[in-house]
């Protein structure tokens, strides 16, 4: 695709491009980075400011459109009616496919469990109202149809939904209770990571409550008063108190291979057509009761 400023544009070429070819920034960041854009035959950076008669040259590549197939995968179903499934997730499992990830989901799982599963987010995601990170075991709450998927968002976006975490951390929390209130967005440094920043983030607020101490990390019961992206790991380890096992914001050596330490406990909400609260707990896994138990030990 080729195209002539005839305006005085003097803006950012990433700017420049997602208005004239209505894509999202991180799409046309990308075909910056990987150089599929030239102006006037030349490699540019984002930074590049667009003028008047520049010739601006797009090769586009063609993506591979993301669609989920039907997996028979052990999932363990807490509660289903026609409106929800409830989801005890195990450890390792993603949630739903992505580009170089397109199988093995839960997502996947949850179309051979089930025909009907809500179509708000697509695809690719269908039922999928809230996301936990692959390695973060314990409950999710699946949307089988639109109507169920929206009532449900509502609540998140509310802050109506009950969420309480379970997380072991590195090092002794002396307070009994404590509120981490700190704005996430991307890291300046590693664009795959998130971090505690005031550019270009949302607030964030975590409350936590300590459960027992030990002699280097401290059990402690999170609830979530946001859902960001990673935010209980990004907000320990910005109070120096990483997730034990984090592999990603961890600054200790991983235990074993089996992910941080951090489990979605309980999981309450307003059901979409009864209009009753319900609430539902998981017991920790074997995976994060054994690193537990390994602590225990040492006192």
């Amino acid at each position: 695709m080729r195209y002539k400023v005839t305006e005085d544009a003097n803006e950012r070429i990433d700017n420049y491009l997602i208005k004239i070819l209505n894509k999202s920034r991180s799409k046309i960041q990308n075909l910056i980075k990987t150089e599929n854009v030239k102006v006037n035959n030349k490699i540019i950076k984002n930074s590049y400011i667009v003028k008047q008669n520049d010739n601006i040259e797009i090769n586009e590549i063609e993506e591979q459109p993301l669609s989920a197939k039907a997996e028979k995968i052990d999932l363990d179903i807490v509660y289903e009616d026609d409106d929800i499934i409830v989801v005890n997730k195990q450890n390792g499992l993603v949630v739903h496919p992505a580009v170089g990830n397109p199988t093995g989901t839960l997502v996947n799982g949850l179309m051979y469990h089930s025909k009907n599963l809500s179509k708000v987010n697509g695809e690719f995601r269908p039922g999928i109202v809230h996301r936990i990170d692959a390695f973060t075991t314990g409950l999710l709450v699946v949307a089988k149809n639109d109507y169920a998927h929206e009532f449900l968002a509502r609540q998140l976006e509310n802050k109506t939904t009950h969420r309480i975490y379970v997380a072991l951390v590195w090092g002794v929390i002396n307070e009994d209770t404590g509120t981490i209130d700190a704005p996430i967005g991307r890291d300046k440094k590693d664009r795959k990571k998130m971090a505690v920043t005031s550019e270009n983030s949302k607030n964030a607020v975590t409350h936590f409550k300590v459960i027992e101490r030990y002699k280097d990390a401290t059990l402690i019961e999170l609830k979530l008063e946001t859902g960001r992206t990673h935010q209980i790991r990004v907000h320990m380890n910005y109070i120096n108190h990483p997730v034990v096992n984090d592999s990603v914001y961890g600054k200790r050596k991983l235990i074993d291979e089996t992910g941080q330490c951090l489990h979605a406990k309980e999981l309450g909400f307003i059901h979409p057509t009864t209009k009753k609260y319900m609430c539902f707990t998981s017991e920790l896994p074997k995976e994060f009761i054994n690193i537990l138990n390994k602590f225990k030990e040492e006192e």
